[in-house]
């Protein structure tokens, strides 16, 4: 630091009393000389360091790894193709319980949901009036064998007087007709007996079949007329599955070669597959002209009665045996505005995007129709981190059904 003054000094009095004003002029230059604290060093030295580092950092840097990706092999193989149809299962007799006779009911006699034998009483009906009326149709057979045994007495009695022209032929005559309504009245008498007999049977409602007994649609004290659905049993045992397919499914399934093809497999709405295979039993006589689709009814086992009435499922049949299919995992096949595309590993571990079309489903794996060739290796894991023309570093893909398929001859 330098600084430059000019001061005036007053001067001292002189001998003789008078005073003088004296000039005194400082130094021109005044230097001071100051050291830089510790934190300002601190400061200087990470500036540096600073410069330093952006210097270095115009030096090239060795380029990235390439990426990894995992891949699996374009198998070709001669695979069964599968086709599911959505069935609603019904039973194979579904009957309607309704009474043969009117009258309150007093009692259900079976527990909703359960299995009933055949000829298991389900519902009883008030019987006084059935019971009244076989005590009147008894009374009135009663009436007509004593009307009959009298005509008989008559008819013994006018044939020896008829031959000693003691009683005339006239009076055999209506004795013989007495006898022969008598009989007639008998027969009709015993019928009557026999239905009252019935009805009064009837007034206990039985199962007419063995199945499964729905819920009952009538309650304690209501007036049952024949009209009326009590409730519905249904055999399922086995049972029924309708699906409706298409014509064109409907008829590759027909022409199908394969044993195979007749057999059916059952996927029940948790996913499980059901463990007994079932059978196509007819194919209706016309398709839907509404919807392009005809009926086909299958037939499953089902002990245990775990199938019932009513319930969805999924049925499943070999429709084609496609020759040297090309398969590749459906985890690699990318979709994009409808088209479908997956990338390919050439030798040079390039990626090429390329579209394929894709068949139907094997398992896990896709069917190629056209796009791609057997021996071709396709990016399974990784396929959103690669560009066409990138290079990769692949590794296989670890799939047991995928490797077990290129592995089959």
């Amino acid at each position: 630091m330098t600084t430059e003054s000019h001061c005036r000094v007053p001067a001292r009095p002189n001998h003789k009393g008078t005073s003088a004003t004296t000039q005194v002029s400082a130094p021109k230059r005044v230097i001071y000389r100051r050291s830089l604290s510790p934190s300002q060093l601190l400061c200087a030295s990470l500036l540096v360091f600073a410069a330093l580092a952006g210097c270095s950092s115009k030096k090239e840097q060795p380029p990235p790894p390439p990426p990894g990706v995992t891949i699996a092999p374009v198998i070709r193989k001669d695979v069964p193709i599968h086709q599911e149809w959505v069935g609603t299962m019904a039973g194979n007799v579904d009957a309607e319980i309704r009474p043969k006779v009117e009258g309150f009911l007093l009692a259900r006699l079976y527990a909703e949901g359960s299995y009933v034998e055949k000829g298991q009483t389900m519902f009883q009906l008030d019987k006084r009036q059935s019971e009244a009326a076989v005590e009147q149709a008894e009374a009135n057979l009663e009436r007509a064998r004593a009307a009959l045994g009298q005509a008989q007495i008559d008819v013994r009695r006018y044939t020896p007087l008829v031959a000693q022209k003691a009683v005339s032929q006239a009076e055999l005559d209506k004795a013989l007709s007495m006898e022969k309504a008598g009989i007639a009245a008998v027969s009709a008498n015993q019928a009557a007996l026999d239905n009252a007999k019935l009805n009064l049977g009837w007034t206990a409602v039985a199962s007419p079949i063995a199945g499964i007994a729905g819920v009952a649609k009538v309650g304690i004290g209501d007036l049952i007329t024949p009209t009326t659905v009590m409730t519905t049993v249904s055999s399922v045992n086995p049972i029924y599955v309708d699906v409706n397919i298409a014509e064109q499914e409907y008829l590759r399934f027909r022409q199908s070669n394969s044993e195979k093809a007749k057999d059916l497999e059952l996927i029940l709405g948790d996913g499980t597959i059901f463990p007994h295979r079932g059978r196509v039993l007819f194919v209706n006589r016309e398709v839907d002209t509404r919807t392009g689709t005809i009926q086909v009814r299958g037939e499953f086992p089902n002990p245990g009665n775990l199938l019932r009435p009513g319930q969805y499922a999924r049925v499943r049949a070999i429709t084609e045996l496609r020759k040297d299919a090309l398969l590749i995992p459906q985890a690699a096949v990318s979709e994009l505005q409808g088209v479908y595309h997956v990338a390919v590993i050439g030798k040079d571990n390039k990626v090429t995007i390329r579209n394929i079309q894709l068949g139907p489903q094997f398992a896990d794996l896709w069917v190629v129709e056209s796009g791609l060739q057997a021996g071709e290796s396709v990016v399974v894991e990784g396929l959103q981190r690669v560009r066409s023309g990138m290079t990769v570093a692949p590794v296989p893909f670890k799939d047991t059904q995928a490797n077990a398929l290129a592995g089959e001859k």
